[in-house]
This record gives C-alpha cells, sequence and structure tokens, in this order.
C-alpha cells in the first residue's frame, strides 16, 4: 500500500505541474516530489490520500477537456464569423463586413491622422451580359473582376462586394489624389484584360469614384461621396464617348 502511494503521489505531482506549467505558457519541470502537489493545490501532503490522489486527477483530466473544448469553440466561432463577412460567391467580403471595416477604417483615419480612400467601382450593362450569355456568363465577368481587384491592390487594402455589380476597395495610407491615381491604373488593367467566356472576351465597361475618408462622416457617408465620384465619372464618360461619334 506504501509504494501504491507513492506511485500515485508521483503520478498526481507530475499531473498537477505539467497542468500548472501549460497554463503558465512553459514547459513542465520533472516533478517528482508529492510536495509540488501541496504547493500547487494548497493541498497538505499529508491529506494526499489515494483517493484524493485519485480526485485530483479526474479534475485535471476534466479541465484538459473543458479546454480542449473551449478551443474548438472559439474556431467553429471564428469560422463561423469568417462565413458571416464572405460574399456568398466572390471570394471578398459583402457589404455588411465591408461597412463594418469602412468604418473601423473611418475611425483610425480619424484618430492616428492616416489618409485612407474609398474606391466604388460599378460595372456598366451588367444586366446585358446576363441576358445575352446566361447568369453563368455574368458569375464568370463578377468573378473575374474581383479577382482584378484583389491582384491589384496590396495586402493591407480591403475589398468588398456591396451589391450585385458593385465593389468597394479601402485603401489605407492613401489620401484623394492617390485614390485615383490607383482607380485609373486599375481601370486600365480591367480594360486590358476582359472576361472570357466560350474562348472569346465579354464586352465590359465600368465606372469608378474614389474619395478620402473624413473624420466626421460614417461608412455610408463615404458610400454616398464615392458614389456620386463615380457617376460623375460615368457622365464624363459617356460624353467623351459622344464627342468621338
Amino acid at each position: 500500500m506504501k509504494i501504491d502511494r507513492v506511485r500515485g503521489t508521483e503520478r498526481a505531482a507530475r499531473l498537477a505541474a505539467a497542468s500548472y506549467a501549460k497554463q503558465a505558457g512553459r514547459a513542465a519541470p520533472a516533478a517528482r516530489e508529492p510536495a509540488v502537489v501541496a504547493a500547487i493545490l494548497g493541498i497538505p501532503e499529508a491529506e494526499l490520500t489515494p483517493k484524493v490522489q485519485e480526485a485530483i486527477m479526474l479534475l485535471m483530466q476534466e479541465v484538459e477537456d473543458l479546454r480542449s473544448e473551449l478551443a474548438e469553440t472559439r474556431k467553429r466561432l471564428a469560422s463561423a464569423e469568417k462565413d458571416r463577412d464572405q460574399d456568398h460567391l466572390l471570394p471578398m467580403l459583402n457589404r455588411r463586413a465591408f461597412v463594418r471595416e469602412l468604418n473601423r477604417a473611418i475611425a483610425q483615419s480619424a484618430r492616428y491622422g492616416i489618409p485612407s480612400s474609398l474606391l466604388y467601382f460599378d460595372l456598366d450593362g451588367f444586366k446585358g451580359v446576363n441576358d445575352a450569355y446566361g447568369h453563368a456568363a455574368g458569375d464568370a465577368v463578377l468573378a473575374h473582376f474581383s479577382e482584378m481587384l484583389c491582384a491589384h491592390v496590396r495586402s493591407s487594402d480591403i475589398v468588398g462586394r456591396l451589391g450585385g455589380d458593385e465593389f468597394g476597395v479601402i485603401l489605407s495610407h492613401a489620401d484623394d489624389v492617390q485614390a485615383r491615381r490607383k482607380a485609373q491604373a486599375l481601370n486600365a488593367k480591367l480594360r486590358a484584360l476582359p472576361a472570357s467566356w466560350d474562348d472569346g472576351p465579354i464586352p465590359m465597361s465600368f465606372s469608378y469614384g474614389a474619395t478620402a475618408l473624413r473624420a466626421g462622416e460614417n461608412a455610408d457617408m463615404a458610400l454616398a461621396e464615392a458614389d456620386m465620384a463615380m457617376y460623375a465619372h460615368k457622365r464624363q464618360e459617356v460624353r467623351a464617348v459622344a464627342a468621338t461619334r
């Protein structure tokens, strides 16, 4: 009985030390003395009977199981949050998540004085693409457009789908002049590489607007300003086309 008690005490000590070290974020020491258990759990060594040792080990196992369950729950919650933020069709943020990030960017820009801007893209005549080529082709156009946007912005920038054929880009560390230049560069790249369907290009045009994020405004105000800039650009494009005829 004495030998069993010593072995049980040593096992409880090792388990207790390992659990304590894991919580503290360091490697478990080679603890073999019953005093370690007493020191960690506040139980006098004289009271470490076999039943107490067994109860301690069961409790520590339950704690470990709960810790594993908590880690798994956090993982599932993070995955669920990501799914809620993801657009149902494209690998980018949906409007709800984009608006949240836009409000955050506005707040950070105001607090730290870091210039940030918003780009707003609208595909022109997208309904005509669906009517002429089918909805599968329309989805291909959206996928191509989103891939081009994501491929030509920085990792610190945020891209989102605002509606059926509307997209937004939050440019960090960019004022309105830099944002317009970026929009023009994206415009050139997107027009040079159109989407294709059935081994042929799909004629597609789009309009864009750019605006700087300002202190005191919210996401809706910023989107409205970018939308106005987009329509101004669209009218300018229409006038330019008409002038060439």
